[in-house]
């Protein structure tokens, strides 16, 4: 079974773990060391942040 590719980038990843506030563990255990909840978190800010983009773009 091939793995999958990261959607997001590392950049957009670690600019939202450090606005949540567990870029600590991340640098020092790496993204296994992050709670189960903080990943949850991590996507759905993602999410909010596409779904603003998308937003932005259509009432340009």
């Amino acid at each position: 079974m091939s793995r999958r590719r990261g959607i997001m980038s590392d950049q957009l990843k670690m600019e939202i773990a450090q606005e949540l506030g567990f870029y600590d563990t991340v640098q020092q255990e790496g993204w296994g060391g992050i709670k189960s909840r903080d990943a949850g978190n991590m996507v759905k800010r993602a999410v909010e942040m596409a779904e603003q983009s998308i937003d932005q773009n259509h009432r340009s």
